[in-house]
């Protein structure tokens, strides 16, 4: 898919991409006040959407955005773009900003949200799926820390993503020794939070294997609560796979036996190394994998 072919959903309007456009004065350019979903379709079907919406008016809510829309209304919009596009298996992402209004940084109450929905092609996903991913994930810890929850709420998802930004900034440095041996340069960048505790990656959740638990940095902390986070943990219950959320140093997840991340994009993906020592996947990861593959092909292709 190019630009040429390539439409947006903009302001309750289809537009192809070259007249997709938000003003400079909008509140989601001016100051980064706006929240927003990544989402996955599988065979036309946008998956969670509920826990999506959910996470969406949860965001709203932290930032005393009464958008007004409705749950039917911004799926509406999501199935149109998909349908302009003619994608079934996609990448969806929905933004809601507060809109236009006076440049001054306290945000009124009345809000004319502006809305926009875009979507591009991913692979199949589930039982007959192919990952986004060429390869497991090489990860880095960085000095920058995670914002503490006290600062801008952990679980809200908005488009503020500076923290992230720097954390990859720091993660592509020239000289900062982000290369191992074989010269791969780190993909993603994992945060720890302001007290050393390991947070979450810079657009990722982090797991980790030791001892046949599954462990997971607890969102009781400066951690976004994934999605894919929780239907993981949701997974491993159901399945008998023992699971502990809390607070652990680098060093003790660096002695795990196995290592993955999830965000919607990746769904789960190993982490072939950390800080150079090598960690991998395994039995655990395989399986969880493979549950997550099932779940998606039953939820969405199974009446397709």
């Amino acid at each position: 898919m190019t630009d040429v072919d390539h439409y947006y959903h903009v302001d309750g309007e289809i537009v192809p991409a070259s007249e997709a456009t938000v003003s400079v004065d909008d509140r989601g350019f001016r100051y980064g006040d706006a929240a927003f979903e990544t989402m996955r379709a599988y065979g036309g079907t946008v998956f969670a959407w509920e826990r999506h919406f959910e996470r969406l008016e949860s965001t709203c809510d932290a930032l005393s955005l009464a958008h007004g829309l409705t749950k039917a209304d911004l799926r509406e919009r999501i199935n149109a773009t998909l349908a302009a596009n003619d994608l079934a298996d996609a990448y969806v992402r929905l933004s809601i900003t507060r809109g236009i209004q006076p440049g001054k940084l306290t945000p009124q109450p009345e809000v004319d949200p502006t809305v926009v929905v875009y979507a591009k092609p991913l692979p199949r996903g589930g039982l007959e799926g192919d990952s986004v991913w060429e390869e497991p994930a090489t990860v880095r810890s960085i000095e920058t820390r995670r914002v503490p929850d006290e600062a801008i709420p952990a679980g809200a998802k908005t488009h503020n993503y500076l923290n992230g930004i720097l954390a990859r900034a720091e993660l592509r440095e020239s000289g900062s020794g982000n290369e191992n041996e074989d010269g791969v340069v780190a993909d993603e960048a994992l945060m720890c939070d302001l007290e050393g505790a390991v947070a979450e990656g810079a657009t990722s959740n982090l797991f980790f294997v030791r001892d046949g638990a599954l462990h997971t940095p607890t969102t009781d902390g400066d951690v976004l609560p994934g999605i894919t986070r929780e239907i993981v943990l949701e997974l491993a219950a159901e399945n008998g796979i023992p699971t502990q959320e809390g607070r652990y140093d680098l060093a003790g997840v660096l002695e795990a036996d196995e290592a993955f991340l999830t965000n919607r994009t990746w769904e789960l993906r190993p982490i072939a190394a950390l800080d150079g020592r090598t960690i991998g996947g395994g039995p655990v990861t395989e399986r969880l994998s493979r549950l997550y593959d099932e779940r998606v092909e039953r939820v969405c292709y199974s009446s397709s």
